[in-house]
């Protein structure tokens, strides 16, 4: 998907297109004032050198040998060209190690290199394990830190920053028959329990062969946004969770004030663990003062009945 030298089959030389869509990219990035990540696949179903072949793309034409150090090679070619040929990069979202897990993927060379040709750029690798050295955030698919509810995650949490990675539907590109796209109700519940973990949301749509996004996703990045408009402060900026995660939902923090995200309870009184110093509550973020009833165990706040428009019933607890 870039004007690449490494290898002809490139959307600039092997399509119609025959422009590079990165450089585009690039340059609409500095204008609007967004960081540049890319995403690379480490796995390759075309490269004749990516042997032995991994778990997939056992169909696919290829001959029945190549040079493993070779095809790494390549690998670090392009990389090379992405860091140095369109401006400031904010990260390099891996994917696909997963393919060929024991495998030398010659990590500290790549990384090295990464470090050098740019050194504030992320190194986020998708391989399914407890963090490496070089690497920057730890990132965990389809599932929040540490649950693997997908099967193939590790559980160890270490100590790098936190990612999970969500499809909006069950695809990660664009499925044409795919149309079991999350409600907004759950995707809103995803994003606040990865903030309850101090986890970023990796958010995945598929774009149409045409590049235009999908109805059904932009009606959800459009819910998502506006909830984010009215609520977001309670998650953005620097996160510490007080509370671990719970049934009912989880707390954030900002500064001296703990939100509790209540996500799914249906009683009117919410049990908390002891939190240092005397408190009291309010609706977040209209202020309504909330019922707290300190004891030996804890803290016990009177809620709001929640409603069928109540994704999340958030409580800001201050001094």
């Amino acid at each position: 998907m870039f004007a690449t030298r490494a290898t002809r089959y490139n959307v600039a030389d092997w399509t119609p297109f025959q422009r590079d869509p990165l450089k585009e990219l690039a340059d609409e990035c500095r204008r609007q004032g967004i960081k540049l990540f890319f995403y690379y696949s480490q796995l390759d179903w075309h490269h004749p050198d990516y042997w032995p072949r991994g778990s997939t793309g056992h169909k696919t034409g290829r001959p029945e040998g190549g040079d493993w150090n070779r095809y790494l090679d390549f690998l670090d070619a392009q990389l090379t060209e992405l860091l140095t040929n369109y401006g400031p990069v904010g990260g390099i979202w891996f994917d696909g190690m997963w393919d060929k897990p024991d495998a030398d993927w010659r990590l500290p060379q790549t990384y090295a290199l990464i470090h050098r040709l740019q050194p504030a750029a992320l190194i986020i690798p998708n391989h399914h394990r407890a963090p490496l050295p070089g690497e920057d955030v730890q990132t965990f698919e389809q599932d929040l830190p540490g649950a693997n509810t997908a099967g193939f995650n590790t559980q160890t949490i270490g100590g790098l920053p936190l990612e999970t990675s969500l499809t909006m539907n069950d695809s990660w590109g664009f499925n044409l028959t795919d149309h079991n796209y999350k409600s907004v109700r759950d995707l809103i519940h995803y994003l606040v329990k990865a903030a309850g973990q101090g986890a970023n949301l990796l958010l995945n749509i598929g774009p149409r062969p045409d590049g235009t996004i999908p109805r059904e996703a932009e009606e959800r990045l459009h819910a998502i946004g506006d909830w984010m408009s009215r609520f977001g402060g309670s998650i953005y900026g620097p996160r510490v969770c007080p509370i671990a995660p719970r049934s009912w939902g989880v707390t954030t923090q900002r500064g001296d004030t703990v939100f509790v995200h209540v996500l799914d309870w249906n009683d009117r009184a919410l049990a908390l663990p002891p939190l240092p110093g005397r408190w009291r509550a309010r609706i977040w973020p209209n202020g309504t003062s909330v019922g707290i009833v300190p004891s030996v165990a804890g803290l016990t706040l009177v809620l709001p009945a929640a409603t069928a428009e109540s994704f999340d019933r958030i409580i800001a607890l201050y001094h």
